[in-house]
Order: structure tokens, then C-alpha cells, then sequence
């Protein structure tokens, strides 16, 4: 991976949280191209390479083959299932497969490790992209503020398919995000973990930014921690000091041009949309 990345961060903490043989499934990205060159693997459990779109799809076959095999008595070792995926793959290309995964009820979770844009293929805009932030798809300029919408809530709407847990995490907080995890493999069906996952080229930062890039996104509620465990919603972490959102966007390259006088409405519209959503959080986890 490249130097300063966060997603291989993500993914070790993943599966050191997990005590039990697994099986992983990853979709095309940054993290596949970087631990795979045919016929080789950096991987050290069973690990299956499959397309953009489908990596939910080919997991939930194989689970679906695991029960099988366990009921016909030809295994009865427990085994979970991961499934790795960016937000390109996940948020994007890969959202129909992981909706009919989830709504089939397969008994495995989907770690979606997010650097907000399609890093692996030159730095284009996804619909995880924040609003105002300079992609290759989206160049700032002198009429352009860089990509005009706001990114998708892809946690709540998994939430909305009615899983037994899904929650948001963040690699500076180690333990949240190893617990989260254990809970969605010990989940009775399928789960969703979303992680950021700062990518410092992306991003541009400094390769050794990527963690307090992303706890500053955690203290101004840009990303906020929560989990949704049988439709409960809970918040697991609400800043002491709310941070205005400028604290992060500021740190980061892709933001600059909006700090100019003339992308102020810009800057304010960004906190008007992370506010209103922080409260629609409150409220749901009933911290209002």
C-alpha cells in the first residue's frame, strides 16, 4: 500500500479482533491490487479476489456452501466471513449485490474501509466524496467549488435493510473499532462496518496524518461513531467540544479552494449539512 495508508491500519485491526478461522473476500481497489499479484498473496487466511461489483455476491455463495456442508455433517468447524470493500465498491459499484446479500440474510460482514473517492484508479469522485472536495473528476476551479453533492449515508441505509448490526468506526479508536467488530461476526446474520480510512494522497496529507485526519473528522461529527445493533441506535462517541468542521476540511489539500473569501457560502453550507445531520443522530440514538 501506498505510504501513510490507513486501509491496511483498518484491516489488521479487523481481523485481530476475530478469534475464529475466517474467510475473506475483497473487492477490486487499493487493497486488492497491493496484497496480490498472481499467482501470490500478502494474505494469510483464504482470500478470494472478485470484481468491483460483486464481492458481496461471491461471499454470500460461499457462505451459503459453508451452511450447506454443515448440515449435510461434512464440517462443523465455525467459520466466519468478511467481505473488504473501498467506498468505490461499496457506496458505488457494489451496492446492489451488498443490499441482496443483506436482504437474503447471509450470515457474514461487510467491511466497507472508506477513503472517500476511487483512489485506486486516480483519485475520481464516489458518492462517499464529501461536497467541496477537488477530485480528478470534479477539478476545482474558477466555477467550479469541486463536487457539488453531499456523500451518501450508506451506514443508515444498510441500517434500513433491517440487519442485526451495523455501525461506523475509525482507526484512532482502536478498541471501538476491534469490538465493533466482533460484535458483527457474532452477529446471527448479516452485518456492515464502516471505517474511514484516510488516504493521504488523496486526501493530501502527510503520510503520517492519516490518524489525526481521522479523529479530527470523529471530534467535528463529520463521522461520527454509532452503531445500530437490532435497530437500536446508539452513539459511542460525542465529543466533549464539538470542533467547527473548518478544523478538519483545513488539514487537508483537496479542501484548500474553499477557503478563499469568495467559497465562504461553500464553508457554511458544509457545517449547516454536518450539523443538521448530527442532530438527526442525536435524535435517533436519543442523546437529543
Amino acid at each position: 500500500m501506498c505510504s501513510g495508508c490507513t486501509a491496511p491500519v483498518v484491516v489488521r485491526m479487523v481481523l485481530n479482533a476475530i478469534d475464529e478461522p475466517v474467510v475473506v473476500a475483497n473487492a477490486t481497489g487499493c487493497l486488492e491490487v497491493s496484497t496480490a499479484l498472481y499467482p501470490y498473496t500478502a494474505w494469510r487466511v483464504p482470500w478470494i479476489h472478485t470484481a468491483f461489483e460483486n464481492a458481496a455476491a461471491t461471499l454470500s455463495g460461499v457462505e451459503s456452501m459453508y451452511q450447506s456442508l454443515k448440515r449435510q455433517g461434512k464440517l462443523d468447524r465455525d467459520v466466519k466471513f468478511i467481505a473488504f470493500g473501498g467506498d468505490g465498491g461499496t457506496y458505488d459499484i457494489g451496492l446492489q449485490s451488498l443490499s441482496g446479500a443483506l436482504e437474503r440474510g447471509h450470515k457474514m460482514m461487510y467491511v466497507c474501509y472508506d477513503n472517500e473517492a476511487y483512489m485506486n484508479t486516480g483519485i475520481q469522485r464516489s458518492s462517499a466524496t464529501p461536497m467541496g472536495a477537488d477530485t480528478t473528476t470534479t477539478p476545482k476551479g474558477k466555477q467550479s467549488t469541486g463536487k457539488k453533492q453531499w456523500r451518501k449515508d450508506l451506514t443508515a441505509i444498510v441500517a434500513a435493510h433491517h440487519v442485526p448490526y451495523a455501525a461506523q468506526a475509525s482507526p484512532h479508536r482502536w478498541k471501538d473499532l476491534m469490538t465493533k467488530a466482533r460484535k458483527g461476526v457474532a452477529a446471527d446474520g448479516p452485518t456492515f462496518l464502516s471505517v474511514l480510512a484516510p488516504c493521504n494522497r488523496g486526501w493530501r496529507i502527510d503520510t503520517s496524518a492519516g490518524i489525526k485526519a481521522a479523529e479530527l473528522a470523529v471530534e467535528t461529527c463529520f463521522w461520527p461513531l454509532f452503531e445500530v445493533e437490532n435497530g437500536k441506535w446508539t452513539l459511542n462517541d460525542k465529543p466533549k467540544q464539538k470542533l467547527p468542521v473548518t478544523e478538519w476540511l483545513k488539514t487537508e489539500g483537496r479542501f484548500q479552494h474553499l477557503f478563499k473569501e469568495e467559497r465562504e457560502d461553500v464553508l457554511e453550507a458544509f457545517q449547516h449539512e454536518v450539523d443538521e445531520r448530527w442532530e438527526q443522530l442525536l435524535k435517533l440514538c436519543g442523546e437529543a
